[in-house]
């Protein structure tokens, strides 16, 4: 059990597991801000849907750079991922986030930058505990995937090897 354990963790992900993660990751998030945004706005959900839409492209893409940053320097299978370093993972990302945003939220919704500023202030207090609870859901289901892939394989080796 402990090699497999370890194999889990030493699995690297292909950029098709990168685009499935970036895609779960915005489509649930988007699912939930645009209608809570169109309300908390006072804007039409056409709007915020819209804004939604365009962030969640560019998150996207700068989900897949900096996650792949972020397993580089903190590879899964050689530090452990406790709490502390998630928050700092999703401090990052929200932080470099807000930046890429905040002219993109004032475009589109025609507001000033300060009021854009308040949008993604409100964005980031959504997305910080979002991206913290998503990464973490999906490390423990990815592992346990893995895991259940590895004993599955060596089920088979040894059922092939009786006969």
């Amino acid at each position: 059990m402990k090699m497999i354990k370890s194999e889990c963790a030493m699995q690297k992900k292909t950029l098709w597991e990168r685009i499935f993660h970036a895609l779960g990751f915005e489509i649930i998030a988007l699912l939930i801000c645009a209608p809570v945004g169109a309300w908390v706005l006072n804007k039409p959900l056409f709007d915020i849907g819209a804004l939604a839409m365009l962030l969640s492209s560019v998150a996207m893409i700068w989900n897949m750079i900096y996650n792949a940053i972020f397993d580089g320097l903190w590879p899964a299978g050689r530090v452990k991922r406790r709490l502390p370093l998630r928050m700092a993972h999703a401090l990052g990302f929200e932080g470099g986030f807000i930046f890429i945003g905040l002219p993109l939220a004032a475009w589109m919704l025609n507001i000033t930058l300060w009021q854009a500023l308040a949008v993604e202030i409100g964005f980031f207090l959504f997305f910080l505990p979002y991206t913290l609870a998503y990464n973490w859901c999906y490390d423990i289901l990815r592992g346990r995937i893995i895991r259940r892939r590895a004993m599955n394989a060596c089920r088979m080796s040894a059922h092939s090897r009786l006969r």
